[in-house]
């Protein structure tokens, strides 16, 4: 797994591929600690090796910030974690930029409306911040709720994207 460090309007961005040039984790460079919990929980190992991330995964990071929106959809992911965590996380995609959606809702969306403690857990677990965008995750009152990189990243984020807070 190689490790890059690309600068961003919310602080420097950790960046973690595989030799295909797979992202495999995004964290902000004061969670390194969670970052690397994260790759050992879903991937066996914490062992980095300092590189660059692929041209298309930091050309695509850049346009986003940039205001191209749309851009995370063409980054190449992999996720370790459960079967439910897989599908939390890929539902979490579906969420367009500038739409937030509340965790009962997301629940609903896939098929497991009483699940909303799961759902917020592997919410939680997401460790693509950003590109797996669960920023995009709501309290059922409209509110922001926690959010692993602090929730001034998270409403930044979202005013990034055109949401109303």
């Amino acid at each position: 797994m190689r490790l890059d460090r690309m600068a961003s309007p919310l602080g420097t961005l950790l960046l973690v591929t595989d030799a295909e040039g797979c992202l495999l984790a995004v964290d902000f460079h004061d969670y390194e600690a969670r970052l690397r919990a994260l790759l050992r929980r879903f991937h066996g190992s914490d062992t980095t090796a300092d590189g660059v991330a692929p041209a298309g995964v930091r050309d695509a990071l850049a346009a986003y910030f940039a205001g191209r929106l749309d851009a995370l959809a063409e980054i190449p992911w992999r996720a370790g974690g459960t079967a439910f965590q897989r599908l939390v996380w890929a539902a979490l995609t579906a969420i367009p930029p500038g739409a937030t959606q509340t965790y009962a809702g997301l629940a609903c969306a896939i098929g497991r409306p009483s699940a909303v403690r799961a759902v917020g857990a592997a919410n939680g677990a997401n460790p693509l911040s950003i590109v797996v965008p669960c920023h995009r995750l709501i309290g059922a009152d409209g509110g922001l709720t926690g959010y692993g990189g602090g929730l001034h990243r998270k409403a930044w984020l979202l005013r990034h994207e055109g949401a109303r807070l």
